[in-house]
């Protein structure tokens, strides 16, 4: 007979849009290897099946299984309970900065709205009939711009972010990383309207460069370093008309 699982106690964070927040606790089987995520879908499949959450891969590809794990920002289908137990307990919430639509699922869009408003878009050089332009990727600005492309907006780095936290303004590292990546892209045709995009209310000169994206990034990318670039590029446009 197989010996029983030994049981861990998992607070979570309930309510959301027009509910009251609050903590529910939960005793929860403890297996070896098990993840936060299997934690979180156990509780939803065994003791409440109205809590809600969000995931999809389940491999650390879609980043979508963000949450809080005892106030750390992660990535739960690739967070291993065992690294962050606390004196036997868990606590899981949602994703800090953004609103709660409930329990641990984060309303997204404030996220996505400031990628757009970041100008992280492409800005093309050719119409889809010309040919193609070809791309060195030896290019010192290809490089940079490769350094960044691996994003795959899961909001990590933007829960992450105290300058968020106190400026509702600031674009946050994910968009102004986006921005950074798609100002070096040698096929982007408009470079000064990424640089206003990011110089204006919010932009890359309000961030206090403490690093925490930088720090918390699941695919080790450097928003801080972006963000860096961005300024020295909107400051030499400043003093010399660069672009």
């Amino acid at each position: 007979m197989a010996a029983q699982a030994t049981a861990m106690k998992v607070t979570v964070e309930r309510g959301g849009a027009g509910t009251e927040s609050h903590r529910q606790s939960f005793d929860v089987p403890a297996y070896e290897n098990q993840t936060v995520l299997d934690v979180v879908s156990w509780i939803q499949q065994n003791a409440d099946p109205t809590l809600t959450y969000r995931f999809a891969c389940r491999v650390g590809m879609c980043g979508s299984c963000a949450m809080m794990v005892n106030g750390v920002p992660r990535w739960t289908c690739r967070t291993h309970v065992s690294r962050v137990l606390k004196d036997g307990a868990l606590h899981v919430g949602p994703l800090r900065n953004l609103p709660v639509i409930k329990d641990l699922a984060a309303d997204m869009d404030p996220f996505f709205d400031k990628w757009v408003a970041a100008e992280g878009r492409h800005h093309p050089t050719r119409s889809r009939e010309e040919e193609i332009q070809p791309v060195d990727p030896a290019a010192p600005e290809r490089q940079t711009a490769s350094a960044g492309i691996e994003c795959i907006n899961c909001a990590i780095c933007y829960s992450a972010c105290d300058t968020v936290a106190g400026n509702p303004d600031y674009l946050g590292p994910a968009a102004l990383q986006r921005a950074w990546t798609v100002y070096n892209d040698a096929k982007d045709a408009n470079k000064g309207a990424i640089l206003d995009a990011v110089s204006g209310k919010g932009g890359c000169h309000s961030c206090h460069s403490m690093g925490s994206c930088t720090q918390y990034c699941p695919n080790d990318l450097d928003p801080l370093s972006a963000i860096l670039g961005l300024k020295r590029a909107t400051t030499r446009r400043f003093f010399k008309g660069a672009k």
